[in-house]
């Protein structure tokens, strides 16, 4: 099979269900974003200091993909079955953040990116999930989008900053606290 199609050529794509839409709108942007998410908790995943949490990132992946088809379907004319995101999923997230706050010192200050590069990985990771919530956001304003969709973007944002805490923490490296300059 051959990876190229040239159907896109024109600036034109398929969305599952066979509607033909703009490589530009907001529906393409939004599942790029997610594509864009996913490679990034690949990267986090392949971090050494996140060997004992790989089962739970290869997770999230899987969940981002199934967003990703979520958001490449049209709802109005796809009749195939699209795997759908459960309350578990959600709480899955909150029980590890829960977790991992046993054992982190309580947050005082802003905390800015950086300390270590694998800790930076993970707020690039974060700040593409809210950029990726924000655009579904904004789809939702006026196509249909599960509600659970963006309640799982809200929550890995939290999980992807809880993440990068832990993952200081366990690299013992400095948080970087924001001190404002007044």
């Amino acid at each position: 099979m051959k990876i190229y199609t040239r159907t896109g050529d024109q600036g034109l794509t398929s969305l599952i269900g066979g509607t033909r839409v703009p490589k530009s709108s907001l529906r393409i942007d939004c599942y790029g974003t997610v594509d864009e998410l996913n490679s990034y908790i690949g990267l986090l995943r392949d971090q050494d200091v996140n060997a004992s949490r790989r089962d739970l990132l290869k997770e999230i992946q899987d969940r981002l993909f199934t967003i990703g088809s979520s958001l490449a379907s049209d709802p109005e004319k796809s009749k195939m079955k699209i795997p759908d995101l459960h309350a578990e999923d959600i709480r899955l997230l909150e029980q590890e953040m829960d977790r991992m706050n046993e054992v982190l010192p309580e947050l005082r200050v802003f905390i800015l990116p950086g300390g270590h590069q694998s800790v930076s990985f993970a707020h690039v990771a974060r700040c593409v999930c809210r950029r990726a919530e924000r655009l579904v956001i904004s789809l939702q304003e006026d196509a249909f989008v599960a509600e659970l969709v963006v309640m799982y973007l809200n929550r890995l944002s939290d999980y992807l900053f809880v993440l990068s805490r832990q993952m200081a923490h366990d690299l013992g490296a400095e948080e970087v606290s924001w001190r404002p300059r007044m």
